[in-house]
């Protein structure tokens, strides 16, 4: 079905602009919202805000103490086991309730995760339930995200592609190793994906209709009545949608627990950001003028990477280096030295590299073995990154667990700042002074968006020719 099928005779959304008053809301509030991100890619809607990637109690009650009112928190646990996740929400759970206590300050926390409703689902919730002490909460599941084509109607949720709308569950998404699930009507999938601990009769829908006739009044009256632990799901097809909900959000949590899981569209929705012009080339630029080449790390294997890496390699002068999985899983030593060598040379010299792991798909037998192999390959390429022995002239990396091993495990960041977007879905940080490469512009690229010349087109705005 065609998006424009799909959307046909709608009511228009509600007419009032909400979202530079749930932005004074949050503020007035004295609040902070803590985002915990399971991959770096969340970060795609927001700008000028910090991301920390570790989380002790003396980090968080110092950023508590700033008061900062919207911060990440780069969890990576898309990448890990179910036990390594739930000990990890215990941990941040436990060190968010120290650390507010001991600063002062009350905090809301988001779980944000996939849009094409992959990730440790309802396990993070469940957890951050129990750890950050809340009763039966009112939980809200919110994947929809603008800027990649998410959208949820009726009920069900859909990824946009050249202008149809495709069920998720239709999509190659679905079919992922470790978070596969069949179907794509939202109360159905809660069901799937809890093993029945999430009843159809807990689930809460708000209609597109409720929110864009109804309004903030019919909206509120509807989560009030709900009954506690319940679940609620959101019809949205644009960011106006999610600015409704937000409206009566803080009547909402004062009044009982609450916990959200969405996606990217809902951080920057309840933190009332507006949407900010895509970064330009010259803001794209290393503090640090240099003439090497950049660097390209391709981790995704999902179909879009393979396509937008295809059309990279077609359409741009770069010098292509590939890392055999196969090979790796036989002899690490043998695939590894020599492509650092060639990576470095090229980069000095001048030229950016596009390091991609093979494209070949391998399938394990569970879905424990295939986070193993996608660790393997993610260190097999944190170790190329740390034997740099340059300065590349940026760094891009496409694929959730590739940014994140990247970022922490290779280039050392502990406090980074979001910059803004290069591309619609794509963000840039700005390294911090303890890293490898402070300042440099780190380009995050999430495996499943964009078209297929998306790659090619975050590459062209970082030539130098066209940063002058």
């Amino acid at each position: 079905m065609t998006l424009a099928e799909l959307t046909k005779d709608l009511a228009a959304p509600w007419p009032e602009e909400l979202g530079a008053a749930n932005r004074e809301k949050l503020l007035a509030s004295g609040k902070t919202l803590v985002v915990l991100d399971d991959d770096p890619t969340g970060t795609q809607t927001v700008s000028d805000l910090p991301v920390l990637t570790s989380w002790s109690v003396e980090e968080l009650r110092e950023e508590f103490t700033r008061g900062t009112p919207v911060f990440y928190l780069l969890t990576n646990s898309r990448a890990l086991t179910e036990g390594q996740t739930e000990s990890l929400h215990r941990e941040i759970g436990g060190n968010l309730l120290r650390a507010g206590r001991e600063a002062g300050r009350e905090f809301l926390v988001i779980s944000r995760s996939d849009s094409t409703l992959r990730g440790h689902y309802p396990l993070e919730v469940d957890t951050l339930s129990e750890s950050l002490q809340l009763e039966k909460p009112l939980v809200f599941f919110l994947p929809f995200f603008e800027a990649g084509g998410r959208l949820t109607l009726n009920g069900t949720h859909y990824v946009v592609e050249k202008g149809e709308a495709v069920p998720a569950h239709e999509t190659p998404f679905a079919q992922d190793n470790a978070f596969p699930f069949s179907s794509s009507y939202l109360p159905d999938y809660l069901v799937e994906k809890s093993g029945g601990t999430v009843a159809l009769e807990q689930v809460v829908h708000l209609p597109l209709a409720l929110l864009r006739e109804g309004g903030p009044g019919e909206v509120q009256r509807v989560l009030e009545a709900a009954d506690a632990g319940a679940v609620c799901i959101v019809d949205a097809l644009e960011l106006r949608d999610l600015e409704v909900l937000v409206s009566v959000l803080p009547a909402v949590e004062a009044a009982r627990p609450v916990l959200y899981r969405s996606a990217a569209s809902f951080v920057q929705a309840r933190a009332g950001l507006a949407t900010r012009d895509l970064l330009a080339p010259l803001e794209l630029a290393d503090p640090e003028e240099n003439d090497h080449g950049g660097l390209i790390v391709v981790g995704s294997h999902v179909p879009k990477t393979t396509a937008q890496l295809e059309s990279l390699l077609q359409g741009a002068e770069v010098e292509a280096l590939e890392l055999s999985v196969p090979k790796l899983l036989e002899n690490p030593d043998e695939v590894l030295f020599p492509l650092s060598q060639a990576m470095n040379q090229s980069i000095q010299a001048g030229k950016t590299v596009v390091l991609s792991t093979s494209r070949e798909r391998i399938d394990a037998e569970s879905a424990e073995r295939n986070l193993f192999l996608s660790q393997t390959i993610s260190r097999a390429l944190v170790s190329l990154v740390q034997s740099l022995v340059v300065r590349p002239r940026f760094l891009v990396a496409k694929g959730g667990i590739t940014s994140s091993d990247l970022a922490t495990d290779a280039m050392g960041v502990k406090r980074a700042l979001v910059l803004g977007q290069i591309l619609p879905g794509v963000p840039v940080w700005q390294l911090g002074s303890e890293t490898r490469f402070p300042g440099l512009p780190y380009i995050i690229f999430p495996g499943n968006v964009g078209g297929e010349d998306a790659l090619l087109k975050a590459f062209q705005k970082l030539e130098p020719k066209n940063q002058s």
